[in-house]
């Protein structure tokens, strides 16, 4: 079976999203290699910047760990394997801000398309912060919907101006595990939880790249305890995000 190469240019949520990735798609008999070009907190604007400024600034997480000591440019990343899919997102601080994603994200995406034109472009789609947090308050919101309405309408824009080949519905299925039984999906109001919101995240990934079926998908390699309870929510969030 051919290796499914995924590449991030992201920063500490797609590092969340990346965490299981891989060892789950393993479980299920699908090889798959994840790589993620991370910066804590790093925009568009700066993913353009150091793209045009070829620097080497990101460290490298493969396969859900961080490689000590290693540091990669955005091009040397594109041109190190044949990418199959290869994700774009903004920071979480400035995803509900529609003027902060152009025109970074259009010069990122025809970039990418110069140096990977058989890749998929996907937009991950990240999430809202936890309702009533200090950290939400401070963002003007109140509530993880209400603060995910401008996120998910800033992605839609995106995706259709770059011509994105689809929206990986991570906030989605966040929120859709928050309405049906969920008690927290972060960690930190802003982060996934290590074991929920990552577990959830990872299913849609696997689910939205390979087509196939998360209902039935057997993993249990976490960094932190997921209930029965928890686990029948994650597939349930994942299966129904996933056949909108």
């Amino acid at each position: 079976m051919k290796i499914i190469n995924v590449l991030s240019i992201g920063n500490s949520f797609s590092q969340d999203a990346q965490r299981y990735l891989h060892e789950l798609a393993k479980s299920e008999g699908v090889p798959m290699e994840t790589v993620n070009l991370y910066i804590g907190g790093c925009p568009l604007e700066r993913h353009f910047r150091n793209m045009v400024g070829d620097r080497r600034d990101y460290t490298l997480q493969a396969d859900g760990h961080h490689i000590e000591g290693f540091a990669m440019s955005i091009d040397e990343a594109l041109t190190n394997r044949n990418w199959d899919v290869i994700t774009l997102q903004q920071a979480s601080h400035f995803s509900y801000q529609e003027d902060s994603y152009f025109p970074y994200i259009e010069e990122l995406a025809d970039y990418v398309r110069s140096m990977c034109p058989k890749a998929k472009i996907l937009i991950h789609q990240t999430w809202a912060y936890e309702t009533g947090s200090e950290r939400i308050a401070n963002h003007g919101f109140e509530t993880y919907d209400e603060m995910f309405a401008e996120v998910k309408r800033c992605y839609d824009k995106a995706a259709r101006k770059i011509d994105a080949d689809g929206i990986i519905p991570c906030g989605e299925a966040l929120q859709y595990a928050l309405h049906h039984g969920a008690e927290k999906v972060h960690r930190d109001t802003f982060h996934a939880g290590l074991g929920l919101g990552r577990f959830i995240l990872s299913l849609v990934w696997y689910g939205y790249i390979t087509g196939n079926d998360v209902r039935n998908v057997k993993f249990d390699r976490f960094d932190t305890e997921v209930t029965e309870e928890e686990y029948r929510i994650a597939l349930e969030a994942a299966a129904s995000v996933l056949e909108r």
